[in-house]
């Protein structure tokens, strides 16, 4: 992509998720190595600070002697907006795409802006994903479409959480046994609660996003949502997690939809970054348990799409296989209906398991639908 394209994109811009800054002359006002002393706009930090605030994570990437740029960055006050900087003297292109995988993101998902037309020219000719902007139109990316996500209470912590991903994956490196010990020692608490209305923007974000994770690849937009929330027959949970490291925020959704003696799983979807806590055995482990303890069938909705093949592994290991039968003879009256195509049932005979090993779990009982006047209340 070219800068004209950056600047105006042809139809929805796709959002940016990290916005790498060349330092020189962009982010500040000064060449380090040749003034000594360089400046800060505060138009500029105005800018690193709205980004942030709204889940934009940012980054540098510039040539430059490292020790003596960061020291300059924790002097001007916002060397803690940036992850995985990448200061040296090696090519700009080779910088981002260390970035964009470390972050495990997308390149169209990420953008640099230089005041150098050669080093935009060079990351646009390696990588024609990334989106490049001048430095005169720095000040402006906080108004840009494609700098506007929705914002939620995760969002506003994003880098934090990040930083802290950072922290523990570096215990990990450093930690010699299993990762069953590992696990344990990071304190996992893993919390399912009843969803209410504040949590319908990253609900809504979490079936956008997440697609290695998710059971059907659905999208459920805001107006769907509430009447789930407001509908006795469905629960609509949030997962959460935290461990000693930080808070990982809502990591997952759970959509229940329940029917005389049996419950319906219509969504299923867990964060990639918890993908290595077992997040989404725990999730499917207590479900079963919660359908024994009720006396009910559990069926479950799965559609294979081009990245879910984790998920469908997750509901084959906990024990889902595909239902022989009419569907409409176990799920009488069912919502949405007509909406199956692709759809897989997938059915398990529950029986009570054993509470988790490697994390601490606080649930609900789902034994007993709350009535509809109390559902979605703070």
């Amino acid at each position: 992509m070219n800068e004209a394209d950056a600047s105006t994109p042809p139809g929805p811009a796709k959002a940016v998720k990290c916005l790498v800054w060349d330092l020189d002359n962009t982010l500040w006002n000064g060449t380090l190595l040749e003034d000594g002393e360089v400046t800060l706009p505060e138009r500029i930090r105005e800018v690193v600070k709205a980004l942030d605030e709204r889940g934009i994570l940012q980054s540098v990437a510039s040539k430059n002697d490292h020790d003596h740029a960061w020291a300059r960055l924790e002097k001007l006050g916002i060397a803690e907006y940036f992850v995985l900087p990448r200061i040296g003297w090696g090519p700009k292109s080779e910088s981002l795409r260390r970035i964009a995988d470390q972050l495990n993101f997308a390149l169209d998902t990420i953008a640099f802006v230089d005041d150098q037309p050669a080093e935009r020219a060079e990351v646009a000719h390696y990588l024609p994903a990334v989106r490049c902007y001048p430095a005169e139109q720095a000040v402006e990316l906080a108004s840009l479409p494609e700098f506007s996500p929705v914002v939620t209470v995760d969002s506003r912590r994003r880098r934090e959480m990040y930083q802290a991903g950072f922290r523990r994956e570096s215990a990990r490196e450093e930690f010699a046994g299993p990762d069953e010990e590992f696990l344990r020692t990071l304190a996992l608490e893993m919390t399912i609660r009843r969803a209410v209305e504040p949590d319908l923007a990253r609900v809504e974000e979490l079936t956008l996003r997440t697609s290695q994770m998710n059971a059907t690849g659905v999208h459920y937009g805001d107006e769907h949502l509430r009447a789930l929330l407001t509908d006795p027959r469905h629960e609509v949970l949030v997962v959460q997690l935290r461990d000693r490291f930080g808070d990982h925020g809502a990591v997952g959704i759970v959509l229940l939809e329940r029917h005389a003696g049996a419950w319906l799983l219509r969504l299923l979807a867990t964060s990639c970054r918890v993908v290595s806590f077992g997040a989404g055995a725990v999730l499917l482990r207590w479900l079963v348990d919660e359908a024994a303890r009720s006396g009910v069938r559990l069926f479950a909705d799965f559609r294979r799409t081009e990245r879910n093949r984790m998920m469908e592994v997750a509901y084959r290991f906990a024990g889902f296989a595909p239902y022989e039968g009419e569907r409409s003879d176990v799920l009488r009256g069912e919502a949405g209906a007509a909406d199956h195509e692709g759809v897989e049932l997938l059915h398990i005979e529950p029986v009570r398991q054993d509470p988790p090993t490697t994390m601490r779990l606080d649930a609900p009982d789902l034994g007993t639908a709350r009535p509809a006047g109390e559902v979605g209340r703070d």
